[in-house]
């Protein structure tokens, strides 16, 4: 093993430390709002994230797992739950029979809507940026996420 190196493992420098903590306290901070907007509808975190990502398009609840980043089993759970509630139904895919979809229900599309708007975090730290800021951050925020 003469004469090979071993990779040297740099350490992040302090402007990019201070960048992830802070990348940190802004992804609490939106987990915070978003889990107080949720108990205003009676919902927990997870199954306001599932209903909003439902009122977009519907999903097999395999797809929702890999979303939400959990067990499909827990996912059957939170949708059952909605459901009974009137938020969420599901229903067969068209281009698969076999196979069962999530769906927002009109009710569950309102309320995912003022799940939205409720948020405070986008009432006010980024509504005091400008719009040019607003854009700078969302093109470099989708840079980092599809790095």
């Amino acid at each position: 093993m003469e004469g090979m190196s071993t990779p040297q493992k740099t350490r992040p420098d302090a402007l990019t430390l201070e960048v992830v903590e802070l990348i940190g306290d802004v992804v609490a901070r939106f987990h915070a709002d978003y889990e107080d907007v949720a108990a205003e509808h009676a919902l927990t975190g997870a199954q306001a994230r599932l209903l909003s990502l439902l009122s977009l398009d519907p999903l097999p609840m395999r797809k929702l797992a890999n979303k939400l980043k959990c067990e499909p089993s827990n996912v059957t759970g939170i949708v059952d739950r909605l459901e009974s509630r009137g938020l969420v139904e599901r229903r067969p895919d068209p281009t698969d029979r076999r196979v069962k979809l999530a769906a927002a229900t009109d009710e569950g599309r309102r309320v995912a809507r003022e799940l939205r708007e409720g948020l405070r975090f986008a009432r006010e730290p980024l509504a005091g940026l400008t719009d040019g800021e607003r854009r700078s951050l969302r093109d470099l925020l989708r840079r980092m996420r599809d790095a």
